[in-house]
């Protein structure tokens, strides 16, 4: 059977000067068969429509009188045929089977296409060169990605430029002001240049709610934050991400892009988040911004510089050490050293971590709170109190905090098995000893105690971490006299 295809091919070699046996060849047809399609209609044009049925209509007597009223009732055309099907199944059981499903499919794809409600239509913009970047978040744990065989929830910071589609990741935690500091001036710097607008979401890190007419405003902090970019705000309507269609599209194409890159790699694990993130920004150059080049070239030249230098990516906070040994930043507690007790400390807080100054000396750096997480203790800071005091234990607010790890947790309940109310002070000995030395060292030990099931206390940890040294005899022996070696030679002669 010819096609279009082929007999379009066989014309433009003859009007190129090809032979008739040359160009039918080449159209891969017979000589015979191109001086037919030679001259004429295309094949598909002498195709005569079908008028008749070729075999049964499974739907006839339910088409009309079912399947069209809930066409007509569906609005949205949500309804889907394996549903309808099975409408039909529990109408008559034994006329309807599952095979039928392809074939009510098409008779209602058919229908909608006729009869069915509009659909929304969907309106293909001009980005002009220079003018727009479109950032947002997007959430990742459909990635199932892990760090050292640990679940690694995350997200991605994900800035694209509309016109050039140049594509900008960046790891993040949370949606936070700090975050989106960090991806958009990351995303500038490594450009080396500024568009004139960006584009994103009413996020709270960077809008705040207008009490008289319910909008969202830029807040103070973010926009100071553009002004030093000289950048403008477009923003989307609450709740109408398809506005925001450039980087929510770039959101998708970045997650398949990994996706499929995870799949040909075999496995999700990384050791370390660095080496995560090298592969993301090699996908994301490889897929999207090695094709983007040409069009980045053009958009270069409507590009804007840079300032002389970013603004900081933190916020400063200025808290006082109370006398918990802990501080409160953004609402949530964080320990710090006992010894900073009663002093002013200045935290700067970070997408991702925290940094402790006092009098402009680093003191602390920890892990910023996430999500539901409301207070962080290090025993470290409170066990040198906690050892002299260990009764405070039982009823201490954050107690649940001074569990290192699942081994420190069923160590506890082991010695409470044993030891009853004494544990709190065995315990509290156990964390002094890890503080002490090397908490891995007292973990292992720990893990030993407890899977061989024997009974054991501080006194037999610390023997296993801290074995006593042997003590050597202190042996002095004199100088020999080697006169009377001497004299026995001379005794001799």
């Amino acid at each position: 059977m010819v096609n279009d295809k082929q007999v379009k091919l066989l014309r433009q070699k003859r009007m190129n000067g090809k032979t008739q046996e040359a160009a039918a060849s080449a159209a891969n047809m017979t000589a015979r068969t191109a001086r037919k399609w030679e001259k004429g209609p295309l094949p598909s044009q002498t195709k005569r429509e079908r008028g008749w049925r070729t075999r049964e209509d499974p739907f006839e007597g339910v088409w009309d009188e079912v399947v069209v009223p809930l066409l007509e009732s569906d609005k949205d055309s949500r309804l889907q045929a394996a549903s309808v099907l099975g409408e039909l199944q529990r109408r008559e059981p034994d006329r309807f089977i599952d095979g039928q499903v392809r074939t009510l499919q098409r008779r209602m794809r058919d229908w909608r296409a006729v009869s069915g409600p509009a659909r929304p239509v969907y309106f293909e913009q001009e980005h002009p060169p220079g003018r727009e970047a479109a950032f947002d978040f997007t959430h990742c744990t459909s990635l199932e990605v892990t760090i050292a065989a640990t679940e690694f929830p995350h997200l991605l910071f994900v800035l694209r430029l509309s016109f050039s589609k140049w594509t900008w990741v960046d790891l993040a935690f949370g949606e936070t002001y700090e975050a989106v500091v960090t991806g958009l001036q990351g995303a500038l710097w490594d450009l080396g240049a500024s568009p004139q607008v960006v584009r994103h979401d009413n996020l709270s890190a960077a809008t705040h709610e207008l009490k008289r007419s319910s909008g969202r405003a830029l807040n103070k902090r973010f926009a100071d934050v553009l002004a030093h970019y000289d950048l403008r705000s477009t923003r989307i309507n609450p709740g109408e991400s398809h506005e925001n269609g450039v980087v929510e599209k770039a959101n998708d194409l970045v997650k398949s892009a990994l996706h499929q890159a995870l799949l040909l790699r075999g496995h999700r694990d990384f050791p370390t988040v660095d080496t995560y993130m090298a592969f993301v920004h090699e996908v994301v150059e490889r897929s999207f911004n090695l094709p983007a080049t040409e069009r980045l070239a053009t958009e270069r030249q409507h590009l804007r510089a840079l300032p002389p230098t970013p603004v900081p990516n933190f916020t400063v906070h200025t808290p006082t050490v109370r006398c918990w040994s802990t501080i409160r930043v953004g609402g949530r507690a964080y320990s710090v050293p006992s010894r900073l007790i009663g002093h002013e400390v200045t935290v700067h807080q970070h997408a991702d971590v925290l940094e402790v100054f006092y009098k402009d000396r680093l003191v602390e750096t920890m892990e910023r709170l996430r999500g539901d997480e409301q207070v962080r203790i290090d025993y470290r800071h409170v066990i040198w109190s906690l050892v002299k005091k260990p009764g405070a234990f039982a009823r201490y607010r954050h107690r649940e905090e001074l569990f290192p790890s699942l081994t420190f947790r069923l160590a506890y309940d082991a010695l409470t098995r044993w030891h009853g109310e004494r544990a709190d002070i065995e315990y509290v000995r156990v964390l002094h000893l890890a503080a002490s030395t090397l908490e891995s060292a007292v973990a292992e030990a720990l893990a030993g105690l407890l899977s061989g099931g024997e009974r054991f206390d501080y006194v037999a940890l610390k023997n296993l971490v801290q074995p006593k040294a042997t003590t050597v005899p202190d042996i002095r022996i004199p100088a020999p006299d080697l006169a009377a070696y001497d004299r026995l030679l001379g005794g001799v002669r």
